[in-house]
């Protein structure tokens, strides 16, 4: 297998999906996918551009979140993961890989849709890895649901706890942690420039992340701590067969993009690195779209 690094035609750098139809309760699993993710396991080639940094990933069990933990890890910085712990099983996983690249992981279960786990969580994050200055809001809930009227009053909410509302207290409880130099990255999606019908609250949630990113970009450049985003495609990860997409779309998965294919996790993984390393010191407030070639503004 090639890595990150490697010279190659991005259409077929990897594999279409092909998925079968599949289901698995939320949050669903990496270690149960068919076909399985690519999260950079074997591909990942670090280059040391986060040396010495500390990071905390919401969702960092599995697909993206997993993909960034890894590439954090092997570019040198100790990571701490947030996660369900319904999602040990893939926790474990990519504790494993992140100490074997020679970094500290710190594993932190948590149910993040309320204000005290999520304080809880920046705090025990901090006294762990000894510090913080990078931050990725990535875990994200997402349940498709064909009409409005079969929206219910609990996904809604849900869905806003843990895609926003935990953003802004897991942001808000970091701040004092963060100096100079430190970088915030929010996931946002496609999904806030091309929202599809099934996914009303989702795309919704997306869009404010846009939003609360730029906006805070703006706060806190004059403090020197960057504000970034990346919107991601269609790509292969738990979320799509744990309720993210009917089942009969899983077969077909992403080969409305121009490149006509799913993402794997880890072409993702890049951006975030990107935006976390001194590289990107003049980016602040974008958005990053990671997504085949599917138009956005």
């Amino acid at each position: 297998m090639s890595d990150q690094l490697t010279f190659q035609n991005p259409v077929d750098r990897y594999p279409s999906v092909d998925a079968p139809e599949q289901q698995q309760p939320a949050p669903g699993l990496d270690e149960e996918l068919t076909p399985t993710a690519d999260r950079g396991e074997e591909t990942y080639r670090g280059t040391g551009r986060l040396e010495g940094r500390c990071a905390l990933i919401t969702g960092g069990d599995s697909g993206i979140g997993a993909a960034v933990a890894i590439a954090f890890a092997r570019e040198g910085a100790d990571v701490a993961i947030a996660y369900l712990p319904d999602e040990e099983q893939d926790a474990r996983a990519v504790v494993e890989l992140i100490e074997k690249s020679g970094s500290t992981a710190v594993a932190l279960p948590a149910d993040i849709t309320t204000p005290d786990a999520c304080r809880a969580l920046v705090g025990d994050a901090v006294e762990a890895l000894g510090g913080l200055d990078i931050l990725v809001n990535n875990a994200g809930k997402q349940q498709f649901c064909e009409r409005l009227e079969d929206l219910s009053d609990e996904q809604f909410d849900e869905t806003f706890r843990t895609n926003v509302y935990a953003m802004f207290w897991i942001t808000k409880a970091a701040l004092p942690h963060l100096p100079a130099g430190s970088s915030i990255i929010n996931t946002t999606s496609v999904q806030a420039y091309l929202p599809s019908e099934i996914l009303v609250d989702y795309a919704t949630t997306k869009a404010s992340i846009n939003t609360f990113t730029k906006a805070l970009a703006s706060q806190l450049a004059p403090r020197g701590i960057r504000v970034n985003a990346v919107a991601p495609g269609p790509i292969w990860t738990p979320l799509q067969v744990s309720g993210g997409q009917p089942k009969d779309k899983l077969p077909d998965f992403g080969e409305q993009t121009a490149l006509g294919r799913a993402g794997q996790p880890t072409e993702l993984a890049p951006a975030y690195v990107f935006l976390a390393s001194p590289e990107s010191s003049y980016v602040v407030g974008e958005t990053l779209n990671v997504n085949g070639g599917m138009p956005t503004p």
